[in-house]
């Protein structure tokens, strides 16, 4: 009887030991779990200035063998602290009312060199905000001697195939964000993408 007893008890034991270790294995994944989840990265502030998207980011506009990709936009107002940081450590100018700070990838799909240089200064994007309004491409004078620089992009050369990750500094001349568009222009093609589009 007591052989029985001692029996049972000791399998109430380890039925408890078992699921109370499954109990604290779970524990563990889901604290695991949580652990490794991580928050959303932030791509804009457009909602900042009372822009609404109608794409979310990464966006992608091709043209001409030009393949654009905005990953990132912020606004910042030109006398806030980040603006006035970027400024200073990337030698722009300081105008307009607001400096618009990207993050791209530029790649050359097509079988030509794509480039803005001396032998060929056109530029091949251009993002628009308003009716005839454009963001003016900031000169990172720090920078402006650098081909291809992934910090501060001023002059660029891309062979076929070739993929450059960087930032660019844009500058409003305006006092209003309308609407956001892309527009590609290479080598007599073009494309268009509307990020925020026009209000009716």
């Amino acid at each position: 009887m007591k052989k029985t007893i001692v029996k049972t008890v000791m399998a109430a034991s380890m039925l408890f030991s078992m699921v109370l270790g499954q109990g604290e294995g779970t524990a563990v994944a889901v604290a695991a779990t949580s652990a490794t989840t991580k928050a959303p990265v932030m791509t804009d502030n457009l909602f900042k200035y009372g822009l609404k998207k109608d794409v979310e980011l990464p966006v992608t506009v091709t043209a001409g063998g030009l393949s654009y990709t905005l990953e990132k936009i912020m606004i910042y107002d030109i006398k806030s602290a980040t603006a006035q940081e970027l400024i200073k450590k990337y030698g722009y100018g300081s105008y307009g009312k607001f400096l618009v700070w990207t993050k791209i990838t530029i790649e050359n799909k097509g079988n030509k060199t794509i480039e803005v240089s001396a032998n060929d200064p056109d530029p091949k994007w251009m993002i628009g905000v308003g009716d005839g309004g454009i963001l003016d491409q900031g000169m990172p004078s720090i920078k402006v001697r650098e081909k291809n620089s992934k910090e501060a992009l001023w002059s660029y050369s891309l062979k076929p195939g070739q993929k450059l990750s960087t930032y660019q500094g844009l500058f409003n001349l305006g006092s209003t964000f309308d609407y956001l568009v892309i527009w590609l222009d290479v080598k007599g093609k073009s494309g268009q993408k509307y990020i925020v589009n026009r209000e009716e």
